[in-house]
């Protein structure tokens, strides 16, 4: 009997006339092996995962077909086969540790309760196997730090105490759904190593939920592609990543983007970018917060410079300081040193009201349309928002142009009155990026702008801002952690660590000569869509580690 034996799967939610997530699929998963479950968001993938653990019961969710994990019948079994399965059996590892764990509980404390529940063991035994578990998936003095509450943890670290408490009673399947999408590519290596290692050392099974094909390369045996709720393809990881047979997995694959690929140009200004003067200027800039002993300095004497036309990358692990250089860059936070100007001039110490001519020039596009967009409001009114600040009163033009605005992103103007909500994560940033072009910029600050989108969507957001580029010759500041998107979309690049630049220059030159250790070890990082150069990079990680 297989670990997981799916047959004829089918998940719909809203009743007869609502939406069918998962429509008919089929799989198997044998003990020790793993299985990666890649596709675009909506393709049913995550949906697929919760039905194994019977997670959609008492959601209002319709779930049809046969699901059988670890001998249960998990369409059949009652609610105290159920709990006995989930955990003990099977366990889950989510996408957002910050909402999977208690924030007023010690991380310990959470883990030794999770144990004790299925083992009855005693108070002090399951404290003890809380602190095993949290050493084992490489969690630092991890008695002192089983103390410690989630926000006290990296995300990183978080991640790695969610695997803690899925292994706690040493299941025979791990189920990790997007285990690694908010990390940036170093942690994100930890935790796939760290996965490849429990599972050589336990001989768990390991289903991995991803949208990234990248991720499924470096962790599964075999791999299953969604679409639409559907199975359009599967077998062996290097023969569907390798040599794909359905026109969608060669369309999800053409759309990774990759650290040793051409560079997709994206800029044209009527002059080159690197003989015009700087559009944008930073020259010692610094940010500290805190005082006295509590001081940290999140970014550290920072030199660079933006010229109309032309996109500079700027990569680093999470904490390097990249997203407060990027606020300070469009004046959200005030620089505690150094200079900032915009064409000549310095701008880093005005007022508020000297600003607004500036800030109208000078947009952000944010990594969260979700939080960056009001929910009370339509679309249409945040985007005109930047329109009414500049001084536009006449609501016929206003609605006029948010309509050209919409369409400018590929939206359609009459979804003028629709609220975010309605919206998919892609669109809503397509949202974002209209309001920061209303007000007519020159130059455009993008932090982490398509780090939450799949891959044929991100292309699609990629390709936008490339496109109006080159039709208004904007500067571009693209901030992010994923290596391979920067240098597709940037001329130059500038590698942050701890608050400092480390290198900086040709994009061309950075990736193919990197002069820093660290630029160096955050290239060897990116995920490789070969398996075997994946395994020769783990194995590579793994004899560093040991040395």
């Amino acid at each position: 009997m297989s670990l997981v034996e799916v047959s004829g799967l089918t998940v719909s939610f809203g009743g007869a006339d609502g939406v069918t997530a998962v429509d008919g699929l089929s799989f198997t998963l044998e003990e020790g092996a793993a299985l990666g479950v890649v596709g675009e968001s909506g393709s049913g993938k995550s949906a697929s995962a919760w039905a194994l653990l019977g997670l959609h019961r008492g959601t209002g969710a319709t779930v049809d077909g046969s699901v059988r994990v670890a001998g249960v019948d998990v369409q059949t079994a009652g609610d105290a086969e159920l709990r006995a399965l989930r955990g003990a059996k099977a366990a889950m590892v989510f996408q957002d540790p910050l909402s999977s764990l208690d924030p007023y509980y010690a991380v310990g404390d959470q883990i030794a309760e999770v144990y004790r529940v299925h083992t009855r063991a005693s108070r002090r035994a399951a404290r003890a196997r809380a602190v095993e578990v949290l050493d084992r998936v490489g969690i630092p003095d991890a008695a002192r730090r089983s103390r410690s509450r989630p926000h006290e943890f990296s995300g990183g670290m978080r991640q790695r105490a969610l695997m803690a408490m899925a292994l706690a009673c040493e299941p025979r399947l791990l189920i990790a759904d997007e285990p690694t999408t908010a990390l940036d590519v170093t942690v994100q290596a930890q935790i796939l190593d760290l996965l490849h290692g429990l599972r050589r050392e336990t001989g768990m099974g390991l289903l991995l939920v991803t949208h990234d094909v990248g991720v499924a390369a470096e962790s599964v045996d075999h791999v299953l592609v969604m679409q639409h709720g559907r199975a359009v393809e599967r077998g062996p990881v290097a023969e569907v990543l390798g040599s794909p047979r359905q026109p969608y997995t060669r369309e999800l694959l053409a759309a990774v983007p990759r650290v040793d690929a051409e560079r997709t140009r994206a800029a044209a200004a009527s002059v080159p970018a690197q003989d015009g003067p700087p559009l944008l200027e930073a020259v010692g800039l610094s940010r500290e917060f805190g005082r006295g002993a509590g001081r940290v300095t999140a970014v550290d004497e920072v030199s660079l410079t933006v010229r109309a036309g032309e996109t500079l990358g700027i990569v680093g692990e999470s904490g390097s300081g990249k997203t407060t250089l990027g606020r300070m860059l469009v004046r959200l936070l005030d620089p505690t040193a150094g200079q900032l100007r915009y064409r000549g001039e310095d701008i880093g110490s005005l007022s508020d009201k000297a600003l607004r001519p500036v800030r109208r020039e000078i947009q952000m596009v944010f990594q969260d349309p979700v939080a960056s967009l009001n929910p009370r409001r339509s679309i249409g009114e945040s985007v005109a928002d930047p329109l009414r600040a500049a001084g536009e009163t006449d609501e016929r033009l206003i609605r006029n142009r948010v309509g050209e605005l919409l369409e400018r992103v590929g939206l359609d103007a009459g979804r003028y009155a629709r609220y975010p909500h309605e919206f998919s994560g892609g669109q809503r940033q397509r949202v974002g990026i209209a309001r920061a072009l209303a007000a007519g910029p020159k130059l455009i600050v993008c932090d982490e702008p398509v780090s939450a989108l799949d891959v044929t969507t991100q292309a699609q957001v990629i390709g936008l801002l490339a496109e109006l580029q080159r039709e208004l010759g904007i500067g571009l500041v693209f901030i992010a952690h994923d290596l391979a998107v920067v240098r597709q979309v940037s001329d130059r690049v500038a590698v942050m660590r701890q608050g400092r630049i480390v290198e900086q220059g040709a994009v061309d030159e950075v990736y193919g000569s990197p002069r820093d250790p660290y630029t160096r070890r955050l290239l060897a990082a990116v995920p490789a869509l070969d398996p075997g150069v994946a395994a020769a990079r783990r194995a590579a990680r793994e004899e560093l580690a040991a040395a």
